[in-house]
């Protein structure tokens, strides 16, 4: 009996201790690494032509021929569609008419004034002769009124040279009205000569309007390509009205093309013009593509309530691959570095049990609650380290200074409606929207020196955040490791500084005995075995 009573507990003892083992927590680790990390922003986009032209009408009309279809290799200048003109042919017509008219009127204008003064000519010499004969006539009334009061003439005789007198004044006075009559006739003549030299103007400008409008049936390639679209038929009628209608779409180059691609806000102050960036597109999934950023547009773009802006990858296209309209998806190289300690993000992500519990557990006296977000760095820090780096012109500075201190009013504000996290939130958000605000604000070349800067751990941001990464101690127990990281390729983070060697192990997984995972990691490369 009492060695069944020994060997029962034996068994009892044996199953106990082997349920306490099984069921404490085993960990997953990771050796701490040297080796290249690399940063990148990703984003989707479509392809497109570097210059694409529609070509329109600006002429309303029935198609009559069609001189390009789809794929269809053109040259400038190339006729590529007609348009029927008929119409215009016949204004041509009448055009020339009118001008032909409108000569004729200026021929018979120039004989107007022409016949006007010889009119002012003739009139000029009569007033002359008037004056001449008033003259004679006002010497015979003297000598007659003389001789009259002497006796020698009859009262008839001085009166026949007074009546003399008396028309010739008259006569003197209407050949004057006739000078200012024909003076009058010769000025309305050469109004009306002007107004048919102008009539030929108006005649001319007509007719080279229908001579326009009759070219412009004549649809001719504005640019040395291929066509890519083709928008109307033979018989069709096109109506240019406000908007010329689209009848071809030409592609300059193939053999270059672009990726409009559309980068978030939080993203954008990493993109700098001139990395380098690879997509892949769906008709080629094996493929990787290379290009280059060339432009970074300044237009926002709201995309499902997310504001983003327009990146443009530039690639070559020798092959002819890559087609108008086709999705990418583009990972732009914002950050590389080489022979870095590197950790996995699961690494990052791991906290132990009774840490969990601890960060919950409200303190002794106080309320529960998160702790306080980081202190970034103050705004008149950033607006000096700025001032000092970038060489800010004081208009620069006062905008800047403006911008720090409207998202500094921002972050309290969140603080004070959400606490820490929220002010978190707000943090992040506006980091992304201040670089993209300053970056407007600079030079090229202060640009390119803002953008190193950001790219450096100690940023004009703020000092990098401390991380705790959790190591196995001496007694198998999780030990917390501060640590400072620097760039990420979304799998392994940069570790810039902290307590951690190459060579050491970090847990990225905690497991129970009964190989269900008590915390787990999304994301676990090269994991080497149980601690």
């Amino acid at each position: 009996m009492l060695g069944i009573l020994l060997l029962s507990g034996a068994a009892f003892a044996y199953t106990y201790y082997s349920r306490g083992k099984d069921s404490a927590v085993k960990y997953r680790t990771v050796k701490v690494e040297r080796g290249a990390i690399s940063a990148y922003v990703t984003a989707n986009g479509t392809i497109n032509p570097v210059i694409t032209v529609l070509v329109g009408s600006q002429v309303s009309g029935t198609i009559q021929r069609l001189y390009a279809d789809y794929n269809s290799r053109v040259k400038k200048g190339q006729l590529i569609a007609q348009i029927d003109p008929a119409i215009f042919q016949a204004q041509v017509s009448q055009a020339k008419a009118k001008l032909e008219n409108a000569r004729a009127a200026l021929l018979n204008a120039q004989a107007d004034v022409s016949t006007a003064g010889a009119n002012v000519e003739s009139s000029r010499a009569n007033v002359i002769k008037a004056r001449v004969s008033v003259e004679d006539t006002k010497r015979n009334l003297g000598r007659s009124t003389e001789l009259f009061g002497r006796n020698l003439i009859s009262a008839s005789d001085r009166d026949a040279a007074q009546t003399a007198y008396d028309s010739a004044l008259a006569q003197w006075e209407a050949a004057r009205a006739q000078e200012k009559a024909s003076q009058a006739q010769l000025e309305s003549a050469r109004a009306k000569l002007e107004a048919a030299r102008a009539q030929i103007r108006q005649a001319e400008a007509e007719l080279e309007l229908a001579q326009v409008n009759l070219d412009h049936t004549r649809i001719t390639a504005p640019v040395t390509g291929i066509v890519i679209s083709r928008n109307v038929d033979v018989g069709q009628t096109v109506a240019a009205s406000l908007q010329a209608p689209t009848l071809f779409t030409i592609a300059q180059d193939l053999t270059e093309m672009q990726v409009d691609t559309n980068v978030s806000e939080a993203d954008i102050g990493r993109v700098a013009i001139g990395q380098e960036a690879t997509f892949t597109v769906d008709a080629f999934p094996n493929l990787t593509f290379q290009g280059k950023v060339t432009d970074i547009r300044n237009a926002p773009v709201t995309v499902q309530n997310v504001v983003t802006y327009n990146v443009v990858i530039q690639v070559k296209n020798p092959e002819l691959k890559l087609r108008p309209g086709m999705t990418a998806n583009a990972s732009v190289l914002v950050a590389q570095k080489e022979n870095v300690l590197k950790i996995p993000n699961a690494a990052l992500r791991f906290r132990p049990e009774f840490a969990r519990r601890e960060a919950a557990a409200p303190q002794k006296g106080t309320a529960s609650s998160p702790p306080p977000a980081p202190s970034p760095m103050s705004a008149e820090k950033i607006l000096e380290r700025l001032k000092a780096d970038l060489k800010l012109t004081p208009a620069q500075e006062a905008a800047i200074a403006r911008i720090l201190k409207d998202a500094q009013a921002e972050i309290l504000a969140a603080r004070k409606a959400g606490g820490a996290e929220e002010a978190r939130a707000k943090g992040r958000e506006l980091r992304a929207v201040n670089r993209v605000k300053i970056r407007s604000l600079l030079t090229e070349e202060q640009r390119k020196k803002y953008e190193e800067m950001e790219r450096r751990p100690d940023s004009v941001q703020g000092p990098a955040p401390v991380y705790k990464v959790w190591v196995l101690a001496a007694e198998g127990k999780p030990a917390p490791v501060d640590i400072t990281t620097g760039i990420s390729d979304g799998s392994y983070t940069e570790v810039v500084s902290g307590g951690l060697k190459e060579g050491q192990e970090v847990i990225v997984e905690s497991l129970a005995g009964n190989n269900k995972a008590a915390s787990s990691a999304t994301t676990q490369p090269s994991l080497k075995g149980f601690r």
